[in-house]
């Protein structure tokens, strides 16, 4: 079964940034839908970013816009977060996440949409 896998996780302190990587464990396997979702200890798992193939490409939670950026290779299948001006709140478990169809707008938020999840990489922000 295809996998996506992540990477770039790590502890920064804050306003410091990192880059996050993810890309299917096939090649091949193509996506519309990428999207990032992270999970903090005790809180459930929010939306971060998407990147659609079709339509408008970008949305990104309020919380990280201006800060957060994602970015796309498709020759590369890959789909990247860079998060800069990194703060203690940002700290958590971030998760890749892929759907083959394109999800609409009022949608893409929602975890259940997804249908491919990576194991997900721990980001701490901390002086």
């Amino acid at each position: 079964q295809v996998q996506l896998v992540e990477s770039g996780g790590g502890s920064v302190q804050p306003g410091g940034s990192l880059r996050l990587s993810c890309a299917p464990s096939e090649g091949t396997f193509r996506y519309d839908t990428m999207a990032w979702f992270r999970q903090a200890p005790g809180k459930e798992r929010e939306f971060v970013a998407v990147h659609r193939r079709s339509g408008t490409h970008t949305y990104y939670a309020e919380s990280v816009k201006g800060r957060f950026t994602i970015s796309r290779d498709n020759a590369k299948n890959t789909v990247y977060l860079q998060m800069n001006s990194l703060k203690p709140e940002d700290t958590a478990v971030y998760y890749c996440a892929a759907a083959v169809n394109r999800i609409i707008s009022s949608a893409v938020a929602d975890h259940r949409m997804y249908n491919y999840w990576g194991q997900g990489t721990q980001v701490t922000v901390s002086s």
